[in-house]
């Protein structure tokens, strides 16, 4: 698909939409053109015709942003060179809109998401990693009190080691996602953090790629964490997530760090929770010491002493029936990182199993099917109308959804783990009279 490709400069655009066409900023005004007449028979539709015109205003909307958000970052101390070397050459990136805008109706359990992320590959294409990196690598997270296995568990899990990053430039994707507006003022931070970096000289405009939503570099960092945690570790000058694995290595390091990582401290463990136990418990608003819970009866899988938590808590990732875990101060550190419980559980196994550890011992109730995003809502509808607070229905799983599961269950006298399962949306909807 050919994309619109905008040209501003300081007194007009340049669109490049199959037609010529002039706009002039300064006055925000389009300068008339002229076409070759071209004789159209009456049966041929003009739809492209007009289609060509549309976009031309688009992008001649998207200009004037641009132009608009410049005179911004001047303000904020960007220089006219900067503006020129980021803005010459950016495009509107309707695809990028299109994965903002997209929310997947099938959700993963978190089961088949850690088949993947855990995978025999990459385990091993870890360990290779950390006999590559040596001693270097591990002075470098040892400055910052935190595990070479989680940093290289987060850059696998981000890039699969660098070998899959993105490719859409930076620039363009904060852009086009500024001008969308849905996320306005969120992009145009992002966008403004991303120009500073320009202007440091840390990366230039054509390496400056990543994700779709503004995320750049080997680990991932969005740039206004770029400019908070980045280090230049090889002692070039340059702050380079793209191209310098020890700098990759650092400014992972450095952000855990900085967002509360404690030395020497786990993530966390796989436990066994004993006969009786009030899974209503098993929240994270639940906290204590590894000692406390030993004291109620929360056992290792391999029967040890528990590992020395404060704050800790207990986890189910699926239902009463599947694993559990018990996650302390570092487990949500790694949720600053990305805040997804998935996410976190992924990086904390495959750090362990970097460091020759075990994998999830408990089976998962992988014969449970999860509920579609349209699923989820109409139980949060269902529960909302029975009187059992789950918040706003959104179709996302959250924290007041989980406690609106879990007083149903009670009332039910079923195990509160707060599990979305088919059998109870069903069950719900019958007695609500919603069923489908």
């Amino acid at each position: 698909m050919h994309l619109p490709t905008c040209f501003p400069s300081s007194a007009r655009v340049w669109l490049v939409l199959g037609l010529p066409a002039i706009l002039t900023l300064a006055g925000c005004t389009a300068i008339a053109t002229t076409e070759p007449k071209v004789e159209v028979p009456t049966t041929v539709a003009t739809q492209p015709v007009q289609a060509t015109s549309t976009e031309a205003a688009h992008a001649q909307k998207f200009a004037l942003w641009v132009n608009e958000f410049s005179a911004t970052a001047r303000q904020a101390g960007i220089r006219e060179e900067t503006l020129r070397i980021a803005f010459d050459p950016v495009r509107f990136l309707p695809g990028v809109i299109d994965l903002d805008r997209a929310q997947p109706e099938f959700t993963r359990p978190v089961w088949d998401y850690l088949d993947n992320a855990l995978s025999a590959q990459r385990i091993t294409r870890g360990q290779d990693k950390l006999q590559q990196l040596g001693p270097q690598a591990v002075a470098i997270t040892a400055r910052y009190g935190v595990p070479t296995e989680i940093v290289v568990a987060i850059w696998g899990m981000e890039s699969n080691y660098g070998s899959n990053f993105g490719d859409i430039p930076t620039i363009d994707a904060l852009a086009t996602l500024g001008f969308e507006g849905r996320r306005e003022v969120w992009a145009r931070s992002q966008l403004l953090a991303a120009l500073t970096i320009l202007q440091s000289g840390d990366i230039d405009r054509t390496r400056m790629i990543g994700s779709w939503a503004g995320a750049m570099g080997q680990t991932q960092f969005l740039p206004s964490n770029f400019l908070a945690y980045a280090v230049d570790a090889d002692g070039d000058g340059q702050r380079d997530l793209w191209g310098s694995e020890a700098d990759v290595v650092a400014s992972t390091a450095n952000f855990l760090a900085s967002s509360g990582w404690q030395a020497g401290q786990p993530w966390g463990t796989e436990v066994r929770l004993p006969p009786g136990f009030d899974y209503a418990r098993a929240d994270d608003d639940v906290r204590q010491t590894s000692t406390a819970w030993a004291q109620e009866g929360v056992q290792s899988m391999n029967g040890t002493q528990l590992p020395a938590l404060t704050d800790s808590s207990i986890w189910l990732a699926s239902t009463a029936d599947g694993p559990a875990f018990l996650i302390g101060p570092n487990f949500r550190t790694i949720l600053r990182y990305n805040n997804s419980t998935s996410y976190a559980l992924a990086v904390s196994l495959l750090a362990q199993r970097l460091a020759g550890g075990p994998t999830v011992q408990a089976p998962w109730p992988r014969d449970l099917q999860a509920l579609t995003r349209s699923q989820l809502l109409a139980m949060q509808t269902a529960l909302n109308s029975r009187g059992f607070d789950s918040g706003t229905p959104d179709g996302m799983m959250g924290p007041a959804t989980r406690r609106g599961i879990r007083q149903y269950q009670r009332s039910l006298g079923l195990p509160a783990d707060g599990y979305p399962s088919l059998n109870l949306l069903q069950h719900l909807q019958q007695r609500s009279g919603t069923a489908p």
